[in-house]
């Protein structure tokens, strides 16, 4: 006997697995997968994790103020960053202006 569904099952649901399972098995993934709770919305929409080699975090930011920024805040998002990691921790932030990219 087949057993049928009741109600559909949520898209959400699959397509959060799916997307997990996509995220490299590395610090810079899980940095870039907590992100944004690690450090918070504001921030986070300003500059992105993009590379990490031995414990330094390279981080892009949208201008430079906003690089500045970040190296003054570097040892309160480390903390917060640190608090949430699994893999490993981030011992320095490397902030650096990157303009955005156009037409991508």
């Amino acid at each position: 006997m087949t057993r049928y569904r009741r109600a559909p099952q949520e898209l959400a649901g699959a397509l959060e697995a799916f997307r997990a399972s996509l995220v490299p098995d590395t610090l810079l993934g899980e940095v870039q997968e907590v992100w944004a709770g690690a450090v918070g919305e504001t921030i986070a929409a300003q500059a992105q994790p993009v590379s990490e080699r031995g414990g330094v975090l390279t981080v892009s930011c949208a201008a430079s103020v906003w690089a500045q920024e970040l190296d003054l805040m570097a040892p309160e998002l480390l903390a917060g960053l640190n608090r949430v990691l699994q893999r490993g921790s981030v011992n320095r932030l490397r902030c650096v202006a990157t303009p955005p990219r156009q037409g991508v």
